[in-house]
């Protein structure tokens, strides 16, 4: 973003900055009238920093008042330790410090008074969402051009609330390769069914399951299928032999040895591929799963316990490396870790993109924010989950959706970034208390089918 401001200044001539301010401006003092419900007779509070953020807030003041309210402008500075309360202000509006403050500022005290931040609240890093001193928790943030990464991460998701990205003529689109997705995106990307398919198209091979796990392979499974597989084939480990599929599902235990010779026999017939959640590990396992990766090179997504086993026992990427076929990694923190990533760096993005060039693979990082990298470095940031996605299984569930996208053509950074997308607003549907993953499974259907029809 300062890279584009300059950009945009050296364009038009630093004697039409005002017409960037004046429009920021304005946009802020509109989102205050919209919290508000009206401006007249409101009380509001700017606070004002010294440079363009503050610039931006005192355009809003002066909207505000023409529209009726009663504005106070509060040098930044000097609020520290004030209390503010509903008997003195309806909205406080943040606009002390933008995306280049890095130092510490000490805000208000605000009681039940809705806040609206400029650009990004005050005091949060612009990079990697953390905080170093004060900071004024926002309701509402209206963000001009772009939204930014540290929204996304760290303490940014808590702090921002609600996020509007508003245009001010600013272009920020050049040389980026990092993305945030939005609803019409998964909806250009996946392709309606076909007017004459049938249970073959799209078909999904599942490997998952052994015993006191049998329920990943189930999640897995039913998560494929609501997402647009029309058949799929699951293969279990033996020791499971009470294990009874979900009726819809074909099932298949595995031989106790050589699972690449009975999994390649029909292996043809698949679209993709998902090799791991609730398999078990062992050097035995690991062997197993390595062995089917190398002999069926279709486009595969490895999850949980296929995760530890695809790595070669002298710890290199050689099986995964080696593969043409689409290969994706579903890691959480910790898998990260165990695949070499670097789980501890404040750049999250950048580990990711890191691990995705090694391995190469697409990786897809687990986290309130979701980042997929491809091999490339190409990132694709998934928010649309929250706090009711963190149950068990509900990564069995992502893997079975990133399956059943993948088998219906799409590459797979937009496949795993699809899946994550749907997967994130299936959990935000559900129940505040008390989610379980079987309950995003029934959501996926409807959360596609309306993302589908949002466009097309």
């Amino acid at each position: 973003m300062k890279l584009a401001d300059a950009t945009a200044l050296s364009a038009v001539g630093s004697d039409h900055q005002q017409v960037f301010i004046n429009r920021a401006g304005f946009a802020v003092a509109h989102a205050a009238r919209n919290m508000l419900g009206g401006s007249y007779g409101k009380q509001v509070i700017v606070i004002a920093g010294p440079g363009h953020n503050g610039d931006d807030g005192r355009v809003a003041a002066y909207w505000l008042t023409q529209w009726g309210a009663a504005v106070e402008i509060v040098d930044a500075n000097s609020v520290g330790g004030r209390f503010i309360d509903p008997r003195v202000a309806d909205i406080v509006i943040d606009a002390a410090y933008g995306i280049g403050f890095h130092g510490e500022w000490t805000p208000p005290i605000v009681f039940d008074v809705p806040v609206l931040a400029v650009d990004i609240p005050s005091g949060l890093d612009a990079f990697d969402g953390s905080v170093t001193g004060g900071v004024l928790m926002a309701d509402r943030t209206v963000t001009f051009a772009a939204p930014k990464i540290g929204m996304f991460f760290g303490s940014g998701p808590a702090l921002c609330g609600v996020i509007d990205v508003i245009d001010v003529g600013i272009d920020a689109t050049e040389d980026v390769d990092m993305y945030l997705i939005e609803a019409t995106d998964v909806a250009a990307w996946v392709p309606p069914r076909e007017h004459d398919a049938h249970k073959w198209n799209h078909a999904v091979r599942v490997i998952a399951g052994s015993d006191g796990m049998e329920g990943a392979a189930s999640l897995v499974s039913m998560s494929a299928l609501r997402a647009g597989s029309g058949m799929v084939h699951l293969s279990w480990r033996s020791g499971s032999s009470m294990f009874s599929q979900p009726t819809e599902i074909v099932g298949h235990v595995l031989p106790a040895t050589d699972w690449a010779s009975f999994v390649a026999a029909d292996i043809a017939r698949f679209g993709a591929m998902v090799i791991g959640p609730g398999l078990g590990r062992g050097d035995d396992v690991g062997a197993e799963i390595r062995s089917v990766l190398a002999r069926c090179d279709l486009a595969v997504v490895v999850d949980g316990d296929g995760i530890s086993g695809a790595i070669d026992p002298h710890g290199d990427y050689s099986t995964l490396r080696s593969r043409t076929a689409a290969t994706i990694l579903t890691p959480h923190d910790g898998e990260f870790a165990s695949l070499g990533g670097d789980a501890m760096s404040a750049d999250r993005i950048g580990a990711t993109r890191d691990l995705a060039a090694r391995i190469g693979c697409t990786v897809v990082r687990k986290g309130a924010t979701t980042i997929i990298s491809d091999a490339e470095g190409a990132v694709y940031l998934v928010a649309s989950g929250d706090q009711r996605l963190a149950t068990a299984g509900t990564g069995d569930v992502l893997a079975g959706i990133i399956g059943a996208l993948l088998a219906r053509g799409l590459a797979a950074p937009e496949a795993a970034a699809a899946a994550a997308y749907v997967h994130g607003v299936a959990g935000s549907r559900c129940v505040a208390e008390g989610t379980i993953a079987r309950d995003v499974v029934g959501l996926i259907s409807d959360v596609l089918s309306d993302v589908m029809a949002h466009v097309n």
